[in-house]
């Protein structure tokens, strides 16, 4: 399995953002944080249409699928949001540097919220909400909100005026994840259980869901809590739903057959100690699906390379069960024309289902603005005792 160690990955996320902002421009004798700053003031300059303005928060991905559903996403807003500019943003920058370099397919320009955010005040916009497209409220919610939202907020880099923070107060909220609530993790079961897909797989054997999570050990507001409490809501519609992750350490592929085998298993995740007993169970047939927004390298490596004795395709296959990790059953549009009902890979923001979901937060979150549940800049906050 493609674990990612998370020191590992911090360190590789903080050299590649570096390389957004080292160095000069031979040509121009402009920085490259610059010159993706003049890239994205453009963007927003040319296609500014109202004083309202949705910027989408994904972790971002190097795959064409990926692109397609973030494009559909996009497209969505901009229908559902009249009224609103939108715009999409990647928090990685190792994602945003690979795509600008073309790994698995055609080089691809995006750019990291500080750049859209800055634009977007630039532009002089009055109202803003930043929406994050994770799953959970982790690591890179927590980014999102307490760093980049934060720093645009507090006028890190003094690119506006004080008049205009001033106007800004109350005016800026930030739209919560999939998950952010277990109330969230009950909704999106009820909304997996429906999708003809699933709900024919589920009749016919096992159905596993692939999350992220984030490593134990770190506060991440309850996020990794969320994987328990949905598999709990899907497994009181059907016993034969199970949900793993990536990178939490309690449910990686290795204990998702455990409970299939079934026992009695203890977690700790935060503040929570969570103890789940599991019928063993029969099945002998097994479909999988990324819990993730966009089906990109965990979803086609970890989750189904058939040559990696760790992937969860052969771990459950070694198991004895019969496993597909790809579907011909996805009945939604395909967004391009290269993509067929064959060896397919559905991920949850290419269901409209589970789109509108994410996007009842954004409504949720537009309510906020004007009122104390907004978030205010420090040029009108109140003075602390």
């Amino acid at each position: 399995m493609k674990k990612i160690n998370f020191l590992m990955t911090a360190v590789m996320a903080l050299i590649m953002g570096c390389s957004l902002t080292a160095c000069s421009d031979d040509d121009n004798n402009e920085s490259n944080y610059q010159k993706y700053q003049n890239e994205v003031n453009k963007m927003v300059n040319d296609s500014k249409k109202n004083d309202k303005v949705i910027l989408l928060v994904a972790f971002g991905s190097t795959w064409q699928q990926a692109y397609d559903t973030f494009g559909q996403v996009v497209k969505d807003y901009k229908a559902n949001f009249s009224g609103w500019d939108v715009y999409l943003s990647f928090s990685s920058a190792i994602c945003i540097n690979n795509a600008r370099e073309g790994e698995n397919t055609d080089p691809k320009s995006y750019y990291d919220p500080e750049h859209w955010l800055t634009a977007i005040g630039l532009a002089g916009y009055k109202q803003v909400v930043v929406q994050s497209l994770q799953v959970i409220p982790g690591e890179e919610y927590r980014r999102v909100r307490d760093t980049y939202v934060k720093d645009f907020m507090n006028n890190r880099n003094g690119d506006f005026t004080t008049k205009y923070m001033k106007s800004l107060d109350l005016n800026v909220v930030v739209g919560t994840p999939l998950m952010a609530e277990e109330t969230d993790a009950q909704q999106l079961a009820t909304v997996l259980n429906k999708e003809n897909d699933i709900k024919d797989a589920v009749q016919q054997g096992i159905v596993a869901f692939m999350g992220h999570g984030n490593p134990e050990g770190y506060d991440y507001y309850g996020g990794n809590i969320r994987y328990l409490q949905l598999e709990d809501a899907l497994r009181a519609i059907n016993k034969n739903y199970y949900v793993g992750t990536v990178d939490m350490d309690q449910t990686y592929i290795d204990n998702v057959v455990e409970h299939i085998q079934g026992g009695t298993f203890t977690y700790t995740v935060g503040d929570v100690t969570k103890t789940v007993t599991y019928d063993a169970n029969s099945a002998t047939k097994a479909q999988l699906y990324p819990l993730m927004s966009i089906a990109g390298d965990h979803a086609h490596n970890d989750m189904a390379d058939d040559g990696d004795d760790n992937s969860w395709y052969s771990v459950l296959n070694a198991a004895g069960i019969e496993t597909n990790a790809y579907e011909t059953n996805f009945t939604e549009a395909c967004l391009k024309g290269y993509k067929t009902a064959t060896d397919y890979i559905p991920a949850l923001a290419e269901r409209a289902a589970v789109r509108k979901l994410w996007m009842k937060h954004t409504e949720e979150a537009i309510k906020k603005l004007g009122t104390d549940e907004a978030l205010s800049t420090p040029t009108t906050a109140p003075d602390e005792e």
